[in-house]
């Protein structure tokens, strides 16, 4: 299931993922969303905190998020991927080469700080 991270900046299309997600969830919630704050900021800035294993993700999903990417190509500003795998932290930024934008791990302690510097570049001062 995928839900909206609530108080996230409004520039931000933020994102929870557990349990099962399904493709289901990619049309009811996230495409919308993306679609709006396309529409709205004419960029997006996207935020997954993964709470599921990949495996959680159905095919019809995955394929739902590939279409998400491809359909808003031109407009990914910031993208970040919130989760404790290693795998998925190593994918995403050896991704963030090939994509245009700006892709980057957090481990999950740092949702606020991936938020942050979703809304706007940076990150949080220690």
């Amino acid at each position: 299931m995928i839900t909206i991270i609530p108080g996230s900046p409004e520039n931000v299309a933020a994102f929870n993922a557990t349990g099962e997600v399904t493709r289901e969830d990619f049309e009811s919630l996230v495409i919308p969303l993306v679609k709006q704050k396309v529409d709205q900021y004419n960029e997006l800035n996207y935020l997954l905190y993964l709470d599921t294993d990949l495996d959680n993700f159905t095919m019809g999903a995955w394929l739902q998020d590939v279409f998400l990417g491809l359909k808003n190509l031109t407009k990914w500003n910031r993208a970040a991927i919130v989760t404790d795998k290693e795998g998925v932290q190593n994918f995403t930024d050896i991704f963030s080469v090939l994509m245009p934008g700006e892709f980057k791990s957090f481990p999950k302690e740092n949702l606020y700080n991936a938020l942050y510097w979703c809304n706007n570049g940076n990150e949080v001062e220690a």
